[in-house]
Parts: C-alpha cells; sequence; structure tokens
C-alpha cells in the first residue's frame, strides 16, 4: 500500500515536500506511510484520512487503499474524537511577520510633526527680526510720467523675406486690398484649409509640406505672397483664377 502511494508519487514527478505542501500531512509521516509505517499517523482513524488525501493527491483511487489498510488491521476501526486528529496533523504556524505599515505611519506622523515643528519655529524667527531702516521716499511730484512707446510698425513684406520662409514648405498669404473675395485653399492631399468669404483688410495665410491650391473668386481685389515673395499679378475685379504653388519662387499652375 504504501509502496503503492511512493511509486505513484514518483511517477508523477512529485517531491515529499510538494506532497506535504498540498495535503498538509507532515513530511515526517508522508515518508512513514510510504515504509508502511503507520505508528506516527497518531491511531487508525487518523492514517486512514492519511491515505485518503495522499493518494487524491498523487492520482490513485482511495478506496482499494483504505480498504486494504482496513483488512490488515482487522477491519473499520471506530470513530474517535475529531480533536487529536487535528492536533496530529496540525502544522507550525508562520512566524508573524512586523506590522510594517504600522511602522510607515508612524514615520510618516513623525515627519509631519518634525515639519511643522520648524515651519512654526521659523515664522516666529521671521518676526522677531527688527524692520530694516527705509530710506526717504521719493518726492512723487517731482517724476514725470513716461509717455507709452508706439509700437513699431510692422514691415511689409518684400522680395527678401522668401529668406525668412521655411524652404522646406510652402507658405502661402491672402490679403483683401481693395474689396471682399470669396477663396478656398486646399493641402496637397485634397485637405480643404478654408473656403469661405476674406473680407477686405483681413489675412490669411496657408502653409503644407508639398503644394497648396488656390481658387480666388474676386482675385483682382487679392494681394498674395507665396514663400515670403510677393507675386506679381494682373488680375482683375471679378476675376476667377485657379492657382497651384509649391516650395521655392513662386510660380503659378
Amino acid at each position: 500500500m504504501g509502496r503503492a502511494l511512493q511509486h505513484a508519487r514518483i511517477a508523477a514527478r512529485l517531491t515529499v515536500d510538494e506532497i506535504s505542501g498540498s495535503t498538509r500531512v507532515r513530511v515526517p509521516i508522508v515518508h512513514a506511510i510510504e515504509q508502511d509505517d503507520f505508528t506516527r499517523s497518531g491511531g487508525d482513524v487518523y492514517a486512514r484520512g492519511h491515505i485518503r488525501m495522499l493518494a487524491r493527491a498523487v492520482g490513485l483511487d482511495p478506496a482499494p487503499l483504505i480498504d486494504q489498510f482496513d483488512a490488515e488491521r482487522g477491519g473499520r476501526p471506530a470513530p474517535t474524537p475529531a480533536a487529536p486528529m487535528f492536533e496530529a496533523e496540525r502544522i507550525r504556524p508562520e512566524r508573524r511577520r512586523p506590522n510594517w505599515t504600522a511602522a510607515m505611519v508612524a514615520a510618516i506622523v513623525a515627519v509631519v510633526g518634525f515639519v511643522g515643528f520648524t515651519a512654526f519655529n521659523g515664522g516666529d524667527a521671521g518676526t522677531k527680526e527688527k524692520p530694516v531702516a527705509e530710506g526717504p521716499k521719493p518726492d512723487r511730484t517731482s517724476t514725470r510720467p513716461t509717455p507709452p512707446k508706439t509700437a513699431d510698425p510692422k514691415p511689409e513684406p518684400s522680395d527678401s523675406a522668401i529668406a525668412a520662409a521655411p524652404r522646406d514648405k510652402v507658405t502661402v498669404k491672402l490679403s483683401a486690398i481693395d474689396d471682399k473675395s470669396w477663396i478656398s485653399a486646399k493641402a496637397h492631399n485634397g485637405k480643404l484649409l478654408f473656403d469661405g468669404l476674406l473680407l477686405k483688410g483681413d489675412s490669411k495665410t496657408f502653409q503644407d509640406d508639398e503644394q497648396i491650391d488656390l481658387i480666388l473668386g474676386n482675385a483682382g481685389a487679392i494681394e498674395l505672397y507665396v514663400n515670403g515673395k510677393k507675386v506679381e499679378d494682373e488680375f482683375q475685379p471679378g476675376q476667377v483664377e485657379r492657382l497651384s504653388y509649391t516650395q521655392g519662387d513662386p510660380e503659378a499652375g
């Protein structure tokens, strides 16, 4: 019987420690049962319980093993109180681990108290310092208000502005000078950048990595700068123009 349990455990590739951990049967008792020694089990009733747990742990049917054990012991034993059984199988309790949570809370409270105490003492020390003597206040009547600086007028874009425009992008600026104009601007991938009315005095700037396509509903009213350079055109009022611009010097497509 014990040999059958041992062979089944070895076939299942389980160690005695693993069997003891899964069944809560102590290691010395497991070794003894595998040698058909049941004197360490605390009696026949406990031995039957051990056999049942060990058999299930190694994948055997416990019923034939228990029947064999009863036959060798002269029949099924009478039931005994359960308390001694639990005492025989009791495993030593684990050592109590230190309560790190309580220690951390105590440390945090100590740090907060120290910071509060330091801040309180520092505040008192600051209030005890003597005030620094102030010099005579300047006569306000002798000072004259400084006139506000006028904003420098923004320079008009010129041909030299092309050097400041990003060379790896297409930059287009539209300004409605003489009248309003409907305009449409699209990126190289067809994405619509703007589609609407540009009122007189308003400006719009568009930028793309490769190309910008424009439709001007009233081209004669529009002043156009491409990549920092003014486009010289002869568009007439009310004239519709379709234009395309890429990197470099502006060229109408």
